[in-house]
């Protein structure tokens, strides 16, 4: 009996030797379409097409080629089911074995710059995944590839004779975990682009949510190693590690802090991280400027610390980070020099950011018990536009500058969250305390011991100082300024305590509280 199989596929990896194989070792016909076909017949593998072996022919722009009884009957046949195999050698079906096919580009479509609607729909595949998903549910019986590398399992468990069906199941499951991936990004193409949300959505959350991503990295833990972890989708797109040991479970969320944070800024700009807090960050003008100031902040905390910049990373700024030891520095690219030097700390990663994505497409993602949350992210943009002055004194541009740098830096640092600035740089970071007065003495005691003034300093809270303690003890340290949400019952205490002190204060109306 003839053995066929069909190779219908996108990208081309590994598919040469693999259809050489199923025809020279174990005596296949390949069917093919289009451009797989003039591939495989160009490179000497001889293909019989689609419209030959069903005898009618691909049209409407090759909109319908595999869509036939010859071919859906030939993969859905139960070869345990003696009428399925009868029907089948009555309406002249040949039996299909293989299916091989990996399905329009449509995700790789819709990120290129100023694609159309148009461009988008045609690369919505129809065929591919009915070939697939009808191969899937056969598995029994058919063994389906939309892996390329899957092909050489296949060659294997063919040469050995092996028992394909344990094989074929495997195969089957990651089908359908492809076209469930692949129909989810065309309906968040489509929930996306539409004029009005469906009912029951509200804009950018739909109604249904699912998650799916190809596994990227098995990582050696999670958080702590008696866990197991692994990464999904393309954060190697976005990162790519010139050198350095393998990326962490911690280190990827690290390495996404700093890149949330350091977004903020256009001018050149240097933030050092822990543990996905900021424990530095400043804006001068050049990155070696900044890493002063921002390293002058906290001396101790950057050491197994992240540093990500957003200005290629020179010379003058290698070698004041090699006097540190660093897990990780991100920046959009590294000089020859800088390669040199760091090239010498084998275990130190270098991360090029390559795609920095757009703040106003992100979604936070959460799991808890029974589902997940979701949220649209924290990536409000402003000036000080609509930010209301709320005491006697209004603030100088000094004093504007200093909380508006602030108020980019405290949208990054886990709530309770006090910073204090001066200028582009910070001062002191408070991060993560019960109260809000905690995070306060947190960051005064971080400038104490780094010898910072804080005189004339702007106090930055992410959300309301609900008491005037807090302001009074920020005057106290030195403080002539402070940004807050506003919004607390006892608003009316802490302008007043403002006054007393003759300092400025400016309301925001919202927060950036950071859980």
């Amino acid at each position: 009996m003839d053995k066929y199989a069909i190779i219908s596929v996108s990208d081309k990896t590994g598919v040469l030797p693999f259809a050489k194989a199923l025809v020279e070792r174990f005596g296949y016909t390949i069917l093919s379409t289009g451009g797989t076909a003039r591939f495989l017949q160009e490179s000497g593998v001889p293909v019989t097409l689609v419209e030959a072996h069903t005898g009618f022919p691909e049209m409407m722009d090759g909109r319908l080629k595999t869509l036939h009884p010859k071919i859906h009957g030939g993969i859905l046949c139960d070869r345990d089911i003696p009428s399925h195999v009868e029907s089948a050698s009555q309406a002249g079906i040949a039996l299909i074995d293989v299916i091989v096919v990996n399905l329009y580009p449509f995700e790789q479509t819709i990120a290129k710059p100023g694609v159309t609607d148009k461009e988008a729909i045609e690369n919505i595949d129809i065929g591919g995944p009915s070939l697939l998903r009808g191969a899937a549910k056969n598995h029994r019986h058919v063994s389906v590839i939309t892996d390329p590398a899957d092909y050489d399992r296949l060659i294997e468990a063919l040469d050995n004779g092996a028992d394909l069906r344990s094989l074929r199941r495997e195969l089957a499951a990651k089908v359908f975990d492809h076209t469930a991936r692949y129909d989810r990004i065309i309906a968040d193409y489509f929930a996306s682009s539409a004029d009005q949300p469906a009912p029951g959505s509200i804009a950018g959350l739909p109604e249904v949510f699912s998650i799916s991503g190809k596994r990227a990295d098995i990582l050696r833990y999670g958080e702590n190693p008696h866990q197991q972890a692994a990464l999904y989708g393309n954060f190697h797109e976005r990162f790519h590690q010139i050198q350095g040991k393998q990326l962490s479970f911690c280190n990827i969320l690290d390495v996404t802090a700093a890149a949330n944070l350091i977004g903020e800024f256009q001018e050149p700009t240097l933030a050092i991280l822990k543990h996905t807090n900021p424990c530095g960050v400043a804006t001068a003008e050049s990155l070696a400027a900044a890493w002063d100031a921002a390293f002058e902040t906290d001396k101790q905390a950057p050491f197994g610390g992240i540093i990500v910049v957003n200005r290629t990373v020179d010379e003058e700024l290698c070698e004041r980070i090699r006097q540190i030891w660093c897990e990780i520095i991100i920046a959009p690219g590294f000089d020859a020099y800088s390669l040199e030097r760091f090239g010498k700390k084998k275990d130190l990663r270098l991360l090029e950011a390559r795609q920095v994505p757009d703040p106003a497409s992100l979604l936070d993602i959460r799991s808890v018990a029974g589902g997940f949350l979701v949220q649209e992210a924290d990536n409000r943009r402003y000036g000080k536009e609509g930010f209301r002055v709320v005491t006697e004194r209004q603030p100088t541009q000094e004093e504007w500058n200093s909380m508006l740098f602030g108020w980019k830096v405290v949208k990054h640092v886990k709530s309770n969250a006090i910073v204090y600035t001066k200028g582009t740089r910070t001062l002191g970071i408070g991060a993560g305390q019960m109260s809000r007065v905690d995070s306060s003495k947190v960051a005064v005691w971080k400038a104490g011991e780094a010898c910072l003034d804080l005189k004339g300093s702007a106090m930055i809270s992410d959300a309301l100082i609900p008491f005037p303690d807090g302001l009074i003890a920020a005057a106290d340290a030195g403080a002539t300024s402070c940004i807050q949400t506003g919004g607390s019952v006892r608003d009316d205490q802490v302008i007043q305590a403002a006054n007393e002190r003759g300092m400025a204060m400016v309301f925001t109306g919202y927060r950036h509280f950071k859980h």
